[in-house]
């Protein structure tokens, strides 16, 4: 099974990007990693690795911050750890897990390869980078552990997979969109300009982008909490709400799937 690997490399408003992507079998994924100010915000996939590294040191790295455990944003931290020396810093949750080789579906190591453990450290409220502070802010929903990162001095916003798109048609089974909801409610009080996300990229008018996407769910809870009432089951509402058959729930076997966004909002 050849997967096709693709890599680029750009500079918006002075952060450094890398874009990995893994195409097999009409499905393509992708995720990026971004430097400013000595930063590195996640590692990609360890699938990636042989692109991303010379990507890596081509930058002034000083430290590295993840936004969440799972292995396409860790896949090469234990290269960085152990080859160029850097630390790491994570929410708290998910560190011993990451100590260990990592226990996930088949289909994801295809992907994204198979994360090698590495030991990164708890990470703060705030951290400093050469000449900014930074927000560390918990925005739980995809992953129990899942952080973004303000750059107070430029008013960037790195946000992990807290966006990905705007209108959520599948998600992981451990998901939760009345979570997600509330992470995007807490992001939007923040002060912030860019917006970085690790799929979609740097997205224009990034606080415009989030608030839709948080309309766009509160609208979906509320029709499903309607058809809820009205009796309808959670295979009935997806029938309606989610008519589409998408390629990746067959791909992971059901790990993503229309259904665990009915049921992570009538489960709540």
């Amino acid at each position: 099974m050849l997967l096709k690997r693709n890599f680029k490399q750009q500079s918006i408003k002075g952060v450094q990007i890398g874009n990995g992507s893994v195409a097999f079998q009409g499905i393509q994924l992708n995720v990026h990693c971004f430097v400013v100010d000595g930063v590195l915000i996640d590692t990609g996939a360890k699938s990636l690795e042989k692109q991303f590294v010379p990507f890596f040191k081509q930058q002034k790295i000083t430290k590295v911050v993840i936004t969440h455990f799972h292995e396409d944003h860790t896949g090469c931290a234990a290269f960085l750890q152990k080859d160029l020396q850097l630390p790491i810093y994570m929410n708290n949750k998910m560190l011993d897990y990451c100590k260990k080789k990592p226990d996930y579906p088949m289909y994801r190591k295809l992907f994204w390869g198979k994360r090698s453990p590495f030991h990164a450290e708890a990470i703060e409220e705030t951290f400093l980078s050469s000449h900014a502070t930074w927000d560390v802010i918990e925005t739980p929903g995809h992953a129990i552990d899942h952080l973004a990162f303000l750059n107070r001095e430029t008013g960037q916003l790195f946000t992990g997979d807290l966006y990905c798109q705007e209108k959520t048609k599948v998600i992981l089974r451990e998901e939760s969109i009345p979570t997600i909801i509330e992470s995007l409610k807490r992001i939007l009080t923040y002060d912030f300009e860019d917006v970085f996300c690790c799929h979609a990229g740097y997205l224009e008018n990034g606080r415009a982008a989030l608030q839709r996407k948080l309309n766009f769910l509160l609208d979906l809870q509320e029709k499903v909490i309607r058809l809820y009432d009205d009796g309808m089951t959670p295979a009935q509402m997806k029938n309606t709400l989610f008519p589409k058959k998408y390629p990746i729930t067959l791909l992971s076997s059901g790990e993503w799937d229309s259904i665990h966004i009915i049921n992570s909002i009538i489960q709540k």
